[in-house]
C-alpha cells in the first residue's frame, strides 16, 4: 500500500490536506504530537470520506521520537510505502524581537526547520531506494516577505524555502520531487488571533483562504500531473504577496 505521511495533520491545513490525500488514493499516516482528540476526529473524517488512515504520535522536533516512531511504523508494514511526505507541523509564537524569549525562538524553529530535516531524513530512505516520492514543505508567505512580530517564524520559514531548493536539486535524478506551498492568512486556528477585517482589505481577492484549497494545491504536486516541477515555491494567497 502507498501512504502519505502528513505531519501536524490532526487541525487546519494538515486536517484537510489528510483528507484530501485520502480522496486521492493514499493511505494517510496522521502524525500529531498533543491533541489526541484531534487526530482522532482527522481519522474519522478520513474514513468516511472512504479513506484508511494511521495515527502516529511523536514530536518532529524530536530526533529519537521521530526515528524510533518511524522505525517502528516501517518494521509493521514491510510491504507498504511512504511515497509522499508533507511537512505542515509548525508553531507560531510571535514577539517582537527586543522582547522576544530564547524559548520563542528555540521552539519555532526547532518545530519548523529541524523538524523537516529529521522526517524527511528519514523517508527519503524508501523513496530514493524506490525510485519516486514527493516531499511537499508547507512554508508562509510570512517566509517570503517576513513579517513583523514573526521574526522566529520567518526565519524558520525562509530557511525551509532554502531547503527545498537544494533537496530538490540533490535528489532529483531519483525522481524524487521537492517543492513548497506558500499560503497566505487561512482560516485556522493559528490565524484566529489575527484581526481578520484589516487583514482581508490587504487581500486583492478580499478574503482569507480556506484549508480546502490549500490541500488541492497539495493534492496536484503529489500527483504524477506534477512530475517536472520540482524546487519551486507556489504562493497561495489571493494576490497578497504579488
Amino acid at each position: 500500500m502507498t501512504y502519505a505521511l502528513v505531519t501536524g495533520g490532526s487541525r487546519g491545513i494538515g486536517r484537510a490536506i489528510c483528507i484530501q490525500l485520502a480522496r486521492d488514493g493514499y493511505a494517510v499516516i496522521i502524525n500529531y504530537v498533543n491533541n489526541a482528540e484531534a487526530a482522532r476526529q482527522t481519522k474519522l473524517l478520513v474514513e468516511e470520506a472512504g479513506g484508511v488512515a494511521e495515527l502516529l504520535k511523536f514530536d518532529v522536533s524530536n530526533k529519537e521520537e521521530v526515528d524510533t516512531c518511524l522505525e517502528k511504523w516501517e518494521d509493521e508494514h514491510p510491504e507498504d510505502f511512504i511515497s509522499v511526505l508533507v511537512n505542515n507541523a509548525g508553531i507560531r509564537q510571535d514577539a517582537v524581537m527586543i522582547f522576544m524569549q530564547d524559548s520563542q525562538w528555540k521552539d519555532v524553529i526547532d518545530t519548523t526547520l529541524n523538524g523537516f530535516f529529521f522526517v524527511t531524513r528519514r523517508v527519503l530512505k524508501g523513496m530514493l531506494t524506490k525510485r519516486r516520492g514527493r516531499v511537499i514543505n508547507i512554508v508562509s508567505l510570512s517566509g517570503q516577505k517576513g513579517l513583523p512580530g514573526q521574526t522566529n517564524y520567518s526565519a524558520a520559514k525562509a530557511a525551509l524555502i532554502g531547503a527545498t531548493k537544494a533537496l530538490a536539486q540533490e535528489i532529483g535524478a531519483r525522481k524524487v520531487t521537492v517543492n513548497a506551498v506558500a499560503p497566505g492568512y487561512v482560516e485556522t486556528d493559528m490565524t484566529k488571533d489575527l484581526d481578520q477585517n484589516a487583514l482581508k482589505s490587504m487581500i486583492p481577492l478580499g478574503r482569507f483562504g480556506k484549508p480546502e484549497e490549500i490541500a488541492y494545491l497539495v493534492s496536484f504536486l503529489a500527483s504524477d500531473k506534477a512530475s517536472y516541477i520540482t524546487g519551486e515555491t507556489i504562493s497561495i494567497n489571493g494576490g497578497i504577496y504579488t
